[in-house]
């Protein structure tokens, strides 16, 4: 049994049938429809995994997964563009994280070019800088999309699909996993949790303890008026930096055209909470209640009070996108649906950096599983499997 009918757990539930074929496979999704929250409110980057720690999951899943995503696509005729993306240094103070992050890049086993700001300007003429990264293999595509043709194939291959099955209690025995549901219980020998922003609840609801919890940010874009998409061909990041928690503002061309501008990472009053006026008592009263979560506003207060005045005024909003390019103005900004980032947050305050499972016996959790978690898709499903099967 699978709980989640996200990109991700319709990806394990396909690998689960590519391993055993004769096993019967259910998906447990609350919602109506498939990819309702993560994976349909992100967007769109099939990543390179250019800044993650060699080595480390993400590293190694990210770039396996941007090939084997690129690859399903193509196989399944899904609109997908390999675009490639530019990492741009608006400053000479910025050269050495460019730097530092080209070395990454090529430690981690990717094709990357360091660029001039004359050269960045072929491929993207609008943009200001004095150097950029550039990373052919970033690619883009609608990931609600592949969710739907995974439930399609899901379905071909003999698989039990549920919506509108919310998980309200686990019961683990020697023998078998029981699941009650909205819809009904379910009965089984394994257990996956690929919950998203309610994991850590699945992992608690099964009797475990996870070692994190889901700590949910909002994170905010704007699209570029149709006539003002001239300005963006593909997708313009600036130079992360390591002692803040999440990446910054930065330009993405959509599958669709569309360019969208974002996102920036407020707290969100609910773990669904895509608005502003979405406010969940209960998940309010968790965050508060949480010893990591208090630790982290402390630990980033100057940045947090940034987001959010950046949230509520679009003038800064366009200021934080004019670093990249000069030409965008506030009047170039519409707003855009937002989405809600399921961090995984430490009880001392530190977000939790790599993808995290935690495993007992007929169960495997996955409790944190943030960006890339859309693009390592397949690779997160083999992983799972191998947990299932160990």
């Amino acid at each position: 049994m699978v709980v989640g009918g996200g990109i991700l757990g319709l990806a394990t539930a396909r690998q689960l049938l590519a391993t055993h074929p004769d096993a019967s496979v259910t998906v447990l999704e609350k919602e109506a429809r498939w990819g309702a929250h993560q994976t349909g409110h992100n967007s769109g980057v099939i990543h390179a995994g250019v800044s993650y720690p060699p080595g480390s999951l993400k590293a190694r899943l990210c770039r396996d997964g941007n090939a084997s995503m690129v690859a399903f696509c193509r196989q399944y005729g899904l609109p997908v563009e390999v675009c490639g993306k530019l990492i741009v240094a608006t400053s000479d103070a910025e050269l050495p994280r460019l730097r530092a992050l080209y070395q990454r890049a090529r430690d981690n086993g990717l094709a990357v070019e360091l660029l001039t700001s004359r050269q960045a300007t072929d491929f993207e003429p609008y943009v200001r800088c004095v150097a950029a990264l550039r990373v052919p293999s970033t690619a883009i595509v609608d990931f609600a999309a592949v969710a739907d043709t995974l439930a399609r194939l899901l379905l071909d291959a003999g698989a039990t699909l549920r919506t509108r099955a919310e998980v309200r209690a686990i019961q683990v025995t020697s023998r078998e996993v029981r699941v009650e549901t909205t819809a009904g219980d379910v009965t089984g020998d394994v257990l996956v949790n690929c919950a998203g922003l309610h994991s850590d609840r699945i992992a608690r609801l099964a009797g475990l303890r996870p070692p994190a919890a889901i700590v949910p940010f909002r994170g905010e874009y704007y699209q570029l008026r149709p006539e003002r998409r001239s300005l963006v061909r593909g997708l313009i990041y600036p130079v992360p930096d390591p002692a803040l928690p999440f990446l910054g503002v930065h330009l993405t061309r959509g599958i669709d055209g569309s360019v969208h501008a974002g996102p920036n990472a407020v707290l969100a009053l609910a773990r669904e909470g895509y608005r502003w006026g979405r406010i969940s008592a209960r998940d309010v009263a968790e965050v508060l209640s949480y010893p990591g979560a208090w630790r982290l506003i402390r630990r980033h207060a100057r940045y947090g009070i940034g987001e959010l005045r950046r949230s509520v005024s679009r003038r800064r909003f366009a200021a934080a996108v004019a670093r990249l390019v000069p030409e965008l103005t506030a009047a170039d900004l519409c707003p855009a649906p937002a989405g809600v980032r399921a961090q995984a947050v430490a009880p001392d305050g530190t977000l939790v950096d790599d993808f995290l499972f935690v495993e007992a016996r007929r169960q495997v959790h996955v409790v944190n599983a943030p960006s890339p978690a859309a693009t390592s898709a397949f690779e997160i499903a083999k992983e799972i499997v191998a947990r299932v099967d160990a």
